[in-house]
C-alpha cells in the first residue's frame, strides 16, 4: 500500500549572515518513516529540524504539510512561562480527557508532573517536553536528542515506546544503540547537503566511509588534470591564441571548481598524555556506607581499582553515581568505611554539570585564565601538557574557528561546551580521568574518537555514563547502582553486565504463578521435548538466497526514495509518482517480509 508525505521541504536555503547552511535542500517524510538525521556538531541537524517543524523560516523553498497533518517538535530548551507545574506544560495540548496520557509517559520517563516549573532542573524540563510530544500523539515526531538527561532505564522505555509506536519520526541523537535499534532510514546532513539512504543508523558508517572514498578519488583526478593543464599553460605554444585561450579559460574554471569545493571537517586533535605512572592499586574501599536521611546510596561496599581499569557506574537517574564517584576521589566523606588512594595520582575531571565553565567568560579568557593552563606573564599562551601553546591554535586543535575565540561560552552548542572541556582537562598530564557524562552532545566521529584514546590512554579512568555503545566499548568493569544502597560489580561493559545479570536472576516456578484451581489439580506425567526440526533442503536453499533478495529490494527501495524525492515530479508526471509510490510500498513491504522470513528460517537453523 502507498504510505503518504506527511511533509515536504524543496528547493530550502538558509544563511545566518555568513556561508549557507543549507542550499537547494529537498526532503520527504512518509507516513511510517523511521529515520535518523545525523551530521557533524554544528552541521546544522537542529536548524533542519526547525525548519522540519516551521519554527525557521527558510531564505528560499517551501515547506509543505497536507491538511490535517499534525509534526510535534521536542525543543532542547522549551519555554515553560505561563506555567505552575511541569504536568501543565505537558498536558497543555490536551483535553481534559486525554490528560491521562502525560501520567502514563510520566511514569516511564521517571519524572513528577506536580514538579513546580520554578525549581525544575534542565533535564526535568526536557523530559516535561518529551512527554507533551508523546502524549500528543502527532502524526510526525521531530526529536532532537531524546535521550539527554535520561538514564538506561528510561532510555530503554522510551525505545519500546518508539519501537512499538505506528508514528513517524526524524531522530537525532548520540546514542548509537539507540539508533541502530529505531531507525530503518537516515539522513546525512554534510556541507549544507543532504544525503538519504534507505537503511538504518547500523549502515550509516561504511556508507560515509564509501562516499568519502569516492569524494577523495573525484579530487584526486581533479588535482592531476588541473596540474597536466597548467603544465600547459606555461609550455604550450602562444601559436593559434584563440583556440589556446578557451583551453585557458577551460583551466580556470576547473581551478575554480576545486576552490569551490567545500572540504570536510577533520577531526578534533584530542590527546590524553599520562602524568608518570601512579602506584598499581589506585583506589581501595572497604565497607563504604553513606546514606542522605532516608535514601540510602551504598550500603557496605568494597572495590579495588588497579591502574589502567575502566570502571563504568550505571543506574538510575538520582541513585548516587556521581556522590559514588565523588567517594572514591576522596572529595565527599563516607558515613562508614574507608577509601584508600594510591600514590602518584594526578586527577583530571569532566562533569556533567559543566560547572567549571564560566558561561559569560569567552573562551580565550576561559583558557587562560584556568590555573592548570595558564602560562606566567602571557595572556595569548596556554600551557599544554607541559608545553606553552598559542590559545587560538589550541582552540582550532578543537575544531573552533578564530570568530568563536572572542565569543562567551554561554553561546556554544551542548556539544561545543563538551568539546571545550575535552579541551581543558587534556591539557594537563594526568593518570586517573574522572568522565561523568562525557557523551552527551557529541557527534558520531568526537565519540570515536575520544574511545580510541581512552583506548590507548596508560591511566585508569572512572566513568559514568548512560550510553550503552560508549560503556561497551570503553569499560572493562561495570559497577550497576539499582537503589537501596545497593551496587553490584561485574566484569565487562553494559552487555557483559546484561548477560551475567540474566544468569543470575532466579527463574520462577510455573506453578508460582498458576491459579489456585490448576494447583490443586494432580500433575500430568512430564512429556518428552521435542526435538527442534533441522532445515530442509528448499529452506536451506531460501535461507542463502534470501540476503540476496533483501539486498535488491533495499537497491529497489533506494532508487524509487531518490525518484520521489524529486518536488516537481508530482505536478510534472502525477501518472509516474502514483505508479512509483505504489511500487516503493509493495517493495518495502516486501523486504519486511524477507526480513521476517529470514529471521525465522535463521533461528530454525541456530535450533
Amino acid at each position: 500500500m502507498a504510505r503518504a508525505p506527511l511533509l515536504q521541504l524543496s528547493g530550502i536555503s538558509l544563511t545566518f549572515g555568513g556561508d549557507p547552511v543549507f542550499e537547494g535542500l529537498d526532503l520527504t517524510v512518509q507516513e511510517g518513516d523511521r529515520i535518523a538525521l545525523v551530521g557533524r556538531n554544528g552541521s546544522g541537524k537542529s536548524t533542519l529540524m526547525k525548519v522540519m517543524a516551521g519554527l525557521v523560516e527558510p531564505d528560499h523553498g517551501s515547506r509543505v504539510v497536507p491538511s490535517g497533518t499534525r509534526v510535534g517538535y521536542m525543543e532542547q530548551e522549551p519555554d515553560l512561562s505561563g506555567f505552575a507545574t511541569l504536568g501543565d506544560f505537558a498536558g497543555s495540548g490536551l483535553s481534559e480527557a486525554e490528560h491521562y496520557r502525560v501520567e502514563m509517559v510520566a511514569e516511564g520517563l521517571k519524572f513528577r508532573p506536580e514538579t513546580p516549573v520554578a525549581t525544575a532542573s534542565g533535564g526535568e524540563r526536557r523530559r516535561a517536553a518529551l512527554a507533551k510530544l508523546l502524549a500528543e500523539a502527532p502524526e510526525l515526531m521531530l526529536l532532537d536528542e531524546p535521550t539527554n538527561h535520561l538514564d538506561i532505564e528510561a532510555i530503554g522505555w522510551l525505545e519500546n515506546e518508539l519501537k512499538t509506536t505506528r508514528t513517524a519520526f526524524v531522530l537525532i541523537s548520540h546514542d548509537r544503540a539507540f539508533l541502530r535499534n529505531l531507525t530503518r532510514a537516515t539522513l546525512w546532513l554534510d556541507r549544507g547537503a543532504l544525503r538519504r539512504q534507505e537503511r538504518g543508523f547500523e549502515a550509516f558508517e561504511d556508507w560515509r566511509e564509501q562516499i568519502w572514498t569516492e569524494e577523495d578519488e573525484a579530487r584526486h583526478k581533479l588535482d592531476r588534470k588541473i596540474k597536466a593543464e597548467a603544465k600547459w599553460a606555461v609550455e604550450g605554444i602562444s601559436a593559434r591564441r584563440k583556440r589556446n585561450m578557451g583551453r585557458v579559460r577551460a583551466l580556470e574554471a576547473l581551478r575554480a571548481e576545486r576552490a569551490g569545493q567545500i572540504r570536510r571537517q577533520g577531526t578534533a586533535a584530542m590527546e590524553l598524555e599520562s602524568s608518570g605512572t601512579s602506584g598499581k592499586r589506585v583506589i581501595e574501599a572497604k565497607g563504604l556506607t553513606k546514606s542522605f536521611g532516608d535514601k540510602a546510596i551504598v550500603k557496605n561496599f568494597d572495590l579495588r581499582v588497579l591502574r589502567g581499569d575502566r570502571v563504568a557506574f550505571v543506574g538510575p537517574n538520582g541513585v548516587g553515581k556521581t556522590t559514588l564517584l565523588k567517594m572514591l576521589t576522596g572529595e565527599i566523606a563516607p558515613d562508614a568505611g574507608t577509601v584508600t588512594l594510591g600514590t602518584n595520582l594526578e586527577i583530571a575531571v569532566f562533569d556533567q554539570a559543566r560547572a567549571t565553565l564560566d558561561l559569560d567568560q569567552t573562551l580565550w579568557g576561559g583558557m587562560v585564565n584556568d590555573p592548570d593552563m595558564r602560562v606566567s606573564g602571557q595572556s595569548d599562551q596556554v600551557m599544554v601538557r607541559g608545553r606553552p601553546k598559542h590559545v587560538v591554535a589550541y582552540l582550532k586543535d578543537f575544531l573552533f574557528d578564530e570568530s568563536q575565540a572572542r565569543a562567551p561560552i554561554g553561546s556554544l552548542s551542548g556539544g561545543e561546551r563538551a568539546r571545550l572541556l575535552l579541551a581543558r582537562i587534556m591539557a594537563k598530564p594526568s593518570n586517573l580521568l574522572i568522565l561523568d557524562e562525557p557523551t552527551n552532545d557529541l557527534d558520531v566521529e568526537t565519540l570515536d574518537l575520544l574511545q580510541d584514546i581512552l583506548g590507548e590512554y596508560d591511566g585508569t579512568v572512572l566513568l559514568v555514563s548512560h550510553d550503552r555503545d560508549f560503556i561497551d566499548r570503553v569499560a572493562t568493569t561495570t559497577i550497576a547502582m539499582e537503589g537501596d544502597g545497593r551496587a553490584t560489580v561485574y566484569a565487562g561493559g553494559w552487555s557483559d553486565y546484561q548477560a551475567q545479570k540474566a544468569l543470575s536472576a532466579p527463574a520462577a516456578p510455573a506453578a508460582a504463578t498458576a491459579p489456585a484451581a490448576k494447583r490443586a489439580e494432580p500433575a500430568a506425567a512430564p512429556k518428552a521435548a521435542p526435538k527442534k526440526p533441522g532445515l530442509s533442503f528448499t529452506e536451506k536453499h531460501r535461507l542463502e538466497e534470501l540476503p540476496g533478495v533483501i539486498d535488491k529490494l533495499e537497491r529497489e527501495i533506494g532508487k524509487l526514495s531518490e525518484l520521489l524525492s524529486d518536488p516537481e515530479l508530482f505536478t510534472r508526471e502525477p501518472v509516474k509518482f502514483r505508479k512509483a509510490t505504489e511500487m516503493l510500498g509493495e517493495r518495502q513491504a516486501a523486504l519486511s517480509a524477507a526480513e521476517e522470513e529470514w529471521l525465522t528460517l535463521e533461528e530454525k537453523a541456530q535450533g
